[in-house]
């Protein structure tokens, strides 16, 4: 009985049935659908980028979408405004005020003799009229969606006073039928490419704090199995291959080490490991089954699941082993445990009557907010800033990944025509 537990929570990340009709090799654009938000939204008018024409709407479009898919601003049309809007001195600029706008983005996109685009911006308050920031972006064309992420991610942090995410990336596998691929996509799910491509299970990515690096568990030797791959080189090397099941990589906050899950001396339980595969040490020795593992932002301490009071439940243990604690008490089913970048709370999966939510608990108080219920949801991972979480969950019958606010007000699905996702990590 035990050992079908361990394998219930071991795969539970990877537990829904999936079926796909398109070819291993598609990759399709994903379509997102936002709803709520904050109460008080800031409206931001997004000016077309004067000299860009049609060639280059795709950083106007990019910017403006990543803005409001945070659920914290709303976008203010300008868009019938021609010529562009791209000066302050220009009389119109008073139209996006008029309109409600409180902040304008204005840019420019200029073709260089070299081949290259620059593209410079400004953000300005709308009232003052005055210059909140501005930069300039020297790149390839094929650079210019990472270019437009740049730029939200400036006015974000302008606006709201924390860092965006919108130049991060999101890990997750996709299963197409007999295929797995592990995939990292931008946080709104294009410019996807492929890491690892296989025709056995690929489970639990897990990114380095530097971004460099990616861990996860491939069944390809016909047994879980923990690699570690440069996103760099390509290269690839082998962490933890021994008896039994290794599993549920976590790095440390300085990524020397990760937290595996083995079961080579009988019973899952929690090792540390160099991130070279060498120095292998037991945290955990308790006689249920512990797993799981997610490393604190300042490393002093681990979460894990573990079955040890009868349920499975997350507990909080040091980092170098020790006496656990049991933390999440609501209920018979707690699992999934994932830090928030500040160390203050943490996301996990809860079950209440036969569904599973992403829930938050705060680590002072102890209280609990649940945050989506979608009935199906699992692998909840948090953005560096703290303000999303993206998790797998099911729509129509297909596994697809989604992105909640922290405080739960804001809900986003990003939906992939090209197969069935799960098991996302945000990328630190």
């Amino acid at each position: 009985m035990n050992q079908k537990l361990a394998m219930c929570i071991l795969k539970m990340r990877w537990a829904f049935v999936l079926f796909l009709l398109l070819p291993f090799w598609a990759q399709a654009a994903m379509t997102i659908d936002i709803t709520g938000g904050a109460q008080s939204k800031i409206p931001v008018a997004v000016a077309p980028f004067a000299g860009a024409g049609a060639t280059y709407q795709l950083i106007t479009d990019v910017v403006g979408a990543d803005l409001l898919r945070s659920g914290e601003l709303s976008l203010v049309d300008v868009s019938d405004l021609n010529p562009p809007l791209s000066d302050p001195a220009d009389p119109r600029f008073s139209v996006a005020r008029q309109r409600g706008a409180e902040a304008v983005v204005l840019g420019t996109v200029t073709p260089l003799a070299s081949g290259q685009i620059q593209v410079s911006f400004r953000l300005m308050d709308a009232v003052k009229q005055t210059q909140l920031a501005g930069y300039s972006y020297t790149a390839d064309a094929s650079e210019l969606r990472a270019v437009a992420h740049k730029i939200a991610d400036v006015v974000y942090e302008k606006l709201i006073g924390v860092p965006g995410i919108f130049s991060s990336h999101i890990a997750y596998v996709i299963e197409q039928g007999k295929h797995y691929s592990l995939q990292i996509a931008d946080a709104d799910g294009q410019n996807v490419h492929s890491v690892l491509k296989s025709i056995e299970p690929i489970i639990s990515p897990a990114w380095s704090s530097d971004g460099r690096q990616i861990a996860y568990v491939s069944f390809e030797k016909n047994k879980p199995i923990v690699y570690v791959q440069s996103l760099t080189t390509g290269k690839r090397h082998i962490v933890a291959n021994f008896k039994g099941s290794n599993s549920a990589p976590s790095w440390s906050p300085d990524g020397s080490k990760l937290a595996v899950v083995l079961t080579r001396d009988s019973g899952s339980q929690i090792y540390e490991i160099n991130a070279d595969g060498s120095g292998l040490k037991r945290l955990t020795f308790d006689g249920g089954i512990d797993t799981e593992p997610d490393w604190s932002p300042d490393g002093q301490s681990l979460l894990f699941t573990s079955d040890r009071g009868g349920s499975p439940q997350i507990y909080q243990m040091p980092a170098g082993g020790g006496r656990a604690k049991r933390l999440t008490f609501e209920g018979d089913y707690n699992v999934s445990p994932a830090w928030s970048p500040d160390g203050k709370s943490f996301a996990f999966v809860q079950r209440n009557a036969g569904h599973f939510h992403i829930a938050v608990m705060d680590l002072a108080t102890g209280q609990v907010q649940v945050l989506t219920h979608g009935g199906s949801d699992e692998s909840p991972s948090f953005a560096s800033n703290g303000k999303m979480i993206v998790y797998a969950t099911r729509m129509n019958g297909r596994g697809v990944l989604a992105l909640v606010s922290s405080d739960g007000k804001t809900q986003v699905h990003l939906s992939d025509v090209a197969g069935n996702l799960r098991e996302p990590a945000w990328g630190r």
